[in-house]
């Protein structure tokens, strides 16, 4: 305005009439001031009709909601001479039930008030902005003498230029008994308009505010401590459910870090663009971090596929949002994740239905321990968008919720630990009474039946001698049978070759598609080796992990060669099915064909074979060489 000189956000700017600005006269800008004090007491009779606030002899504290009128000022271009005649044309409305929330909207907002003070012993009060995200706060108190203050705040300027030192706007107002003084407050903010606004006295705003950081540490502290407690758990478990938790309950933290105003007052208190895209950054961040921790905890790429893949997508969704919200202004960028947020729990609150349905019983305990949470920032997004009036409940629902979702999800894991000792003492005692029957039954068959006992130990020992996933003979086995065929080569001067097989790249099929479809894919390897190998005779057998070695009596070097290329190409000829996945197959082979003329050790041969593999392998994989 013309008539007003603009000093520092925060700071009063005060102008009195019939007095120069800096010691020069006003001219023209003086006689628009008197104007403007003549509208503002013509309009004082028309603003009669609105209840003004009168502040008891022994109130400490006001809500301003019930005696407020707003306009909304749509392109955002009317001052205070224009306010002034929106109020004298009767175009300031009361605030629906008493409630100053918008959700998003475009423009600025002004407010109206006529405050008279009942209480002398109080003439200093401090006006709060309950909500910490606007962007642009201007409040004028004009009073009957003429004199109109001005103050600047809102987290586009410094935060130490507030007149408190707190997360919220605030504003001191000098109000003298008995006088009646009007309050008028523009606010301009990409953020959503919610403009609750209250007066304190010195010592009420002292408590208030005192229990208010109390609250706050309180919640900051438990999610520290269960921020801590898990840290640990990851640490020693590796459980990647844990860190994705972490991540969650860390940018969770943040967002209400942000939305609070905490954000603004200790860490980018002198950066708007900071405090601006926080918002729509952390709530990406923190849908991340949600998103991948249900998929990990209800094992969704298991458990549902598609589920998994629109999961997938969504955190997608939400990386690029946090991205673009760099660049992006803050009135699109903050709507759009905020609404997604509505999405994501929706989703979340799909899939946990879903997987529950499969008979993964955690999938209950998932969803009772996360229903307060995630119904409490429904509501907090409810009341972003202006669907939901501003109360305790509604502003404080996602600490609530979280609260709620902590006790809930440490109650289920305590019931979850007991549930599981009492099996446990329910197993052992059943295992004690089983083992007791088993010995008497075992005592008597010993007793009454060597025969059975004996044909029992050979059914053992044959057994010890295989395999247990791919029936072939086992490492130990087959030292003891390559030495009997090694022994033969020797007395008959007959040739003999070893195989060394690696199938390639195994690591990736266990690590891509499980280790129940890697043993699928080893039973597969196994059946086929032993079939192509039939007609060679040959002592086939699982060396280790996917590792195969076939002993082929009578063959020389160029024959053996030949074999292995044919179990190369036998591998690679038809996939492996498992379940809905066909995987391809491919082998290394070290071939080596032992000097019987030498007096070489079975391990001597097998290191030569096992050195022809690594060559196979540092040559490309999926080939034959011999040493």
């Amino acid at each position: 305005m013309s008539t007003l000189r603009w000093k520092q956000p925060g700071q009063p700017d005060v102008v009195c009439p019939g007095k120069p600005l800096g010691g020069k006269k006003l001219g023209m800008g003086h006689w628009r001031f008197r104007w403007t004090g003549l509208l503002v007491l013509l309009i004082c009779g028309s603003a009669q009709a609105q209840p003004r606030l009168e502040i008891a002899a022994q109130s400490t504290q006001e809500s301003l909601g019930p005696h407020t009128a707003y306009f909304h000022d749509t392109d955002g271009s009317a001052d205070l001479t224009a306010a002034l005649a929106h109020l004298s044309e009767q175009r300031f409305k009361p605030l629906p039930n008493g409630d100053a929330s918008f959700g998003f909207q475009t423009g600025a907002f002004w407010f109206h008030a006529t405050l008279l003070n009942r209480n002398p012993a109080e003439q200093r009060w401090l006006l709060v902005q309950d909500y910490a995200l606007s962007d642009e706060i201007d409040v004028y108190a004009r009073y009957p003498d003429g004199r109109l203050v001005h103050y600047t705040g809102g987290d586009s300027h410094p935060f130490e230029q507030r007149s408190i030192r707190y997360r919220h706007p605030n504003f001191w107002l000098n109000l003298p008994v008995d006088t009646p003084v009007q309050l008028f407050v523009r606010v301009e903010s990409q953020s959503s308009m919610q403009v609750p606004l209250s007066l304190y006295t010195p010592t009420a705003f002292t408590e208030l505010a005192r229990n208010s950081e109390l609250g706050i540490g309180i919640y900051y502290g438990i999610l520290l401590a269960l921020f801590f407690y898990n840290l640990v758990l990851w640490l020693a478990l590796r459980d990647a459910s844990y860190f994705w938790y972490l991540f969650h309950i860390s940018a969770f933290g943040l967002v209400l870090f942000t939305l609070n105003g905490l954000g603004f007052e200790y860490f980018w208190s002198h950066s708007a663009w900071l405090a601006d895209k926080s918002v729509p950054l952390s709530i990406c961040l923190a849908q991340i971090g949600m998103q991948q921790f249900a998929r990990k905890f209800l094992d969704l790429r298991q458990r549902w596929p598609r589920g998994d893949r629109v999961s997938l997508g969504l955190i997608a969704f939400f990386v690029l949002l946090g991205v673009a919200s760099t660049q992006l202004p803050y009135h699109i960028a903050t709507p759009v994740a905020s609404a997604a947020v509505l999405l994501s729990i929706a989703w979340i609150a799909a899939i946990t239905i879903a997987v529950m349905h499969t008979g993964y019983r955690p999938a209950k305990v998932f969803l009772l321990a996360w229903a307060m949470f995630l119904l409490g920032t429904a509501v907090f997004v409810a009341l972003a968008f202006g669907l939901l009036p501003k109360t305790f409940i509604t502003e404080y629902g996602v600490q609530i919720g979280s609260a709620l979702e902590m006790l809930l999800l440490s109650v289920a894991l305590g019931y979850r630990y007991a549930a599981l000792r009492n099996e446990n003492e329910r197993i052992v005692g059943n295992a004690k009474i089983q083992l007791e029957q088993e010995v008497q039954l075992r005592t008597a068959e010993l007793r009454s039946a060597l025969d059975q006992l004996e044909e029992a130990h050979l059914r053992l020992r044959e057994f010890s001698r295989h395999d247990g996933l791919t029936d072939l003979y086992n490492r130990t086995h087959f030292r003891e049978a390559f030495e009997q065929l090694l022994s033969q080569a020797r007395n008959t001067r007959q040739p003999i070759s070893l195989l060394m097989i690696d199938l390639d790249h195994f690591k990736r099929i266990n690590d891509t598609y499980g280790h129940l479809v890697g043993d699928d894919c080893l039973r597969w390897t196994s059946n086929t080796l032993a079939e192509a190998l039939e007609p060679y005779n040959a002592l086939l057998a699982r060396f280790g992990g996917e590792e195969f070695i076939a002993a082929l009596p009578n063959l020389g070097p160029v024959q053996a060669r030949a074999v292995a290329e044919e179990l190369r190409q036998r591998l690679r000829q038809r996939p492996c099915h498992s379940g809905e996945f066909d995987i391809s197959i491919s082998a290394s082979i070290g071939v080596h064909s032992v000097d019987v003329e030498a007096k070489n050790s079975i391990d001597s041969a097998l290191q030569v074979a096992d050195q022809a593999l690594y060559a196979a392998k540092a040559e490309g994989r999926d080939c034959v060489r011999t040493l």
